[in-house]
């Protein structure tokens, strides 16, 4: 059965609430032109941060502490950077205009969301006829802090090369929100998401009141792939946890077919708890009674809770060790790093399970030289998912070189807990270096003779940048790889919800950036430690800038004017910022 699109009438895109008038922070630089500013400037810019941030970050400097000189640069024409985009049909943006308005206006920190009337969710599988449907769905549900992600597209890849017709759900998404729904490999069609859209969005509305509110963002969304899954009838449904596991708007599916839980780490801890043993607890909340359960390696506290958890549900919860590269016969995995052959190892392990449990073992050959099939190395192979050790050539810059190399060179991974900084920071210690010894493919261009490493970063409020960044430092130092400069910004998805193609609001608004400020004084800090007490900055060791577009454009000017050195920068700290980066210097 299809899902009808016209059933009852659009509702009205919501109302956009006004925006209060503020005081406008002066802007000491003008537009045209980027100029060092003077230390005693800069540090009258940042009182002035100080004194208008209603609630400045603990991090943030004191008004009166000295601070290295920088460059505060100025907010590129983003419409400009969007003239490229593709541009999505007025609906369509009606559409993220109402999904915007689902976004819960609440302090992420608020311990109060753990399980925020979990109970609604039933609700609203009532309302939207959704029990049955579920039910029917083959599902392969995966929990964890570090390669969830990774894992179900590695599983969904090796499933589809089966031959199954598939459906991935994964989150977030880094340029449009379609990319979280994924039909045989591709994201959904802007025409199939509108009409499942309104399809949900007119029955909840309907049905919904003061008891029973309009579901979060997240939970619409989860609720959005149930439906579309269902109707799409796919052979095999494969669902990413979106936080935790217990509360996860992806647990009401009562009899999933395996479920599997990727590396666990410190992450989400102000919802999921502060050690590991109450974090494991939560995504252990995803093993179901008579389910097989397959993990990775885990730290001693975590497992124990884990295998305490299966126990009490009277299964048994695997530990798959990672994946032997010999097993894919000189193919290299689709998703770069040398983590990801633990991903691909619990991955396997519940493609296999999937197909065990579903009688359809007769659809592969096991091969008795001890590779994998040739259908699950093919879909190991092939396996895509953007933001996560992803190399990136700027085209833009590289059409004006004359040489065959490209002077800017993104390297963007979305690592944002401790551990996934340590692991970005070893994948891309391993492929600049790779990529200057000897040429690779368009995707992995090599470098120029001369090379500067560049960090680009931004994390979210919530983070611990004094744990972040000296991990990251620390791992690249440990493989003899040195950051030339820094650069902070803050995320310019904050002008573009949910994967809009609209232009940031034009004219220049109030621009907190007390948050740069306080990374950069986290990073220089570092820095002077290890160099010693004596040692002061260096002439643009690190930068702030007022937005991303601005970023960019001086990362092109300054490749452009030096052709002889790539530029190598290291995207990270930030999904969101990741994506942020993919949109700009795609279009």
């Amino acid at each position: 059965m299809r899902a009808s699109g016209g059933a009852s009438p659009r509702p009205a895109p919501p109302k956009r609430s006004a925006t209060p008038s503020t005081t406008k922070l002066p802007l000491p630089v003008p537009a045209s032109s980027y100029l060092a500013m003077p230390a005693p400037r800069l540090a009258h810019l940042r009182r002035l941060l100080s004194l208008h941030s209603p609630h400045p970050h603990p991090l943030a400097p004191s008004p009166v502490r000295p601070f290295h000189p920088s460059f505060i640069l100025p907010r590129a024409m983003a419409g400009a950077a969007q003239a490229g985009a593709a541009t999505g049909s007025a609906e369509y943006e009606e559409v993220l205009g109402c999904l915007a308005s689902l976004i819960k206006q609440k302090v992420r920190a608020d311990t109060g969301n753990r399980g925020n009337q979990w109970e609604l969710m039933a609700k609203y599988l009532q309302i939207l006829e959704l029990e049955e449907p579920i039910a029917r769905l083959k599902v392969v549900h995966v929990a964890g802090t570090k390669g969830k992600g990774s894992t179900c597209t590695f599983a969904e890849s090796i499933l589809r090369s089966c031959g199954f017709r598939t459906g991935l759900f994964t989150s977030p998404h880094l340029i449009d929100v379609r990319e979280r729904f994924r039909l045989d490999g591709l994201d959904i069609s802007e025409e199939k998401f509108i009409r499942y859209f309104w399809w949900c969005w007119n029955k909840l509305k309907v049905k919904t009141s003061d008891d029973i509110p309009m579901p979060a963002y997240f939970r619409f969304l989860a609720l959005l792939a149930f439906k579309i899954f269902s109707d799409e009838q796919v052979d095999v449904a494969v669902l990413e946890v979106g936080l935790g596991g217990k509360y996860d708007a992806t647990n009401v599916v009562k009899a999933p077919v395996v479920c599997g839980i990727s590396s666990l780490g410190y992450d989400h801890m102000e919802i999921l708890g502060n050690s590991l043993v109450e974090i494991a607890g939560e995504k252990a909340g995803i093993l179901k009674k008579g389910v097989p359960a397959y993990t990775v390696p885990q730290p001693e506290e975590a497992m124990s809770v884990l295998k305490q958890r299966a126990s009490e549900l009277g299964v048994s919860i695997r530990i798959v060790p990672p994946l032997d590269p010999r097993q894919l016969e000189d193919q290299p995995l689709g998703l770069h790093g040398e983590h990801q052959y633990m991903n691909a190892g619990l991955a396997v392990a519940l493609a296999n399970t999937w197909l065990e449990r579903q009688g359809h073992l007769d659809r592969i050959h096991v091969k008795d030289h001890g590779t994998l099939p040739d259908q699950f190395i093919k879909g190991l192979s092939i396996a895509c998912l953007q933001g996560r050790a992803q190399i990136v050539p700027d085209l833009q810059v590289s059409s004006a070189c004359k040489d065959a190399n490209c002077p800017l060179v993104f390297y963007l991974d979305g690592a944002h807990s401790p551990e996934s900084m340590e692991i970005c920071a070893k994948w891309f210690s391993h492929v600049t270096k790779k990529d200057a010894a000897q040429p690779g493919p368009l995707e992995q261009p090599r470098s120029a003779i001369n090379s500067k490493k560049i960090l680009l970063f931004n994390c979210m409020s919530v983070r611990d940048p004094q744990i972040l960044l000296p991990r990251l430092l620390d791992t690249c130092a440990q493989k003899g790889l040195h950051f030339d400069q820094a650069l902070f910004v803050p995320n310019q998805s904050q002008y573009n919800k949910l994967g809009s193609h609209a232009s940031p609001p034009p004219g220049r608004e109030q621009i907190d950036l007390s948050w740069q400020l306080s990374l950069q004084t986290v990073w220089e800090d570092l820095l002077r430690g290890k160099k010693g007490l004596n040692w002061t900055s260096s002439n643009g060791a690190s930068l702030v800038f007022e937005s991303l577009p601005s970023a960019i454009k001086w990362l092109r000017e300054t490749s452009q004017q030096n052709q002889s050195t790539s530029c190598q920068v290291l995207v990270t700290g930030s999904l969101h910022l990741v994506g942020d980066v993919l949109r700009l210097i795609k279009t």
